[in-house]
């Protein structure tokens, strides 16, 4: 508990040193906020990775796997920030880490699945998925109120702390890009590994899972063919990015919290 509790304060105090920096109405150009993120992201791994030693294997319940899919947002938030001028992100990314981290130490740890390496391989796209285009849909709503603020002339002191409204469309799309591919690997991977794949109690999150895929590629071919961006693309990725929460997270809560099965 010692090491989620300094986690938390880790990413608390990077978010509050990227809202500080916001504050003053100058770009997040520096990397200070990244050391105690960077640290917080680590401990974040270890703490998962000590409670699956003491189970004696991973635990993907649900609250587990909303922490993972935290530090895999807190991940790509440190890999952009970095990178660019999205440090932004971590305003709202570091406390949400911070949140599932807590909430997962809180609820308990629950006996691992026993998945072998093939099931853990299709966990592992899966997660890495919906962290990715969870970010995708965090930057399609930056995009979304940029695009807003300009077309109204509306120029607030949080636009100075984003990319330019092109730089950050394409940075939008390369997110999707990478997410789709991982989604896509996460499909192919269910389909060859999992047993009744399309079983009874897993039809609901297929379904949507493949919704979710076909809206996210309809997007990239329609960016390629037809150059679609702006309102357009941010509708679509919201769009696809709500089929694929309540694929995952919302089967999983039915399932796990409501009728209290296993996966």
């Amino acid at each position: 508990m010692t090491i989620v509790l300094i986690a938390a304060l880790l990413y608390l105090v990077a978010a509050g040193m990227l809202v500080r920096r916001l504050a003053r109405e100058t770009p997040v150009t520096g990397a200070a906020w990244a050391v105690p993120a960077v640290v917080a992201a680590i401990l974040h791994g270890i703490a998962h990775l000590l409670a699956w030693r003491d189970l004696g294997g991973a635990d993907l319940h649900f609250f587990s796997a909303l922490s993972l899919v935290g530090l895999g947002m807190a991940g790509a938030t440190l890999l952009f920030g970095l990178r660019g001028r999205t440090a932004a992100l971590g305003v709202v990314v570091f406390p949400l880490a911070t949140a599932s981290l807590l909430v997962y130490a809180l609820t308990g740890h629950h006996d691992p699945e026993g998945l072998d390496w093939r099931l853990q391989l299709h966990a592992g796209f899966a997660l890495l998925a919906y962290a990715t285009l969870a970010i995708a849909a965090l930057l399609a709503l930056m995009l979304g109120a940029q695009e807003r603020a300009l077309r109204r002339r509306e120029f607030h002191r949080w636009l100075r702390a984003l990319p330019p409204l092109t730089e950050l469309e394409t940075l939008l799309f390369r997110t999707i890009t990478v997410g789709f591919v991982l989604l896509t690997a996460t499909l192919l991977t269910g389909v060859l590994f999992v047993h009744d794949f399309f079983a009874q109690h897993l039809i609901h999150k297929s379904v949507l899972s493949v919704l979710s895929w076909l809206v996210f590629g309809a997007l990239l071919v329609g960016r390629w063919r037809y150059g679609w961006r702006g309102p357009s693309a941010v509708r679509w990725t919201l769009a696809a990015m709500v089929l694929l929460v309540l694929a995952f997270f919302g089967s999983k809560f039915v399932l796990e919290l409501v009728l209290q099965r296993p996966r």
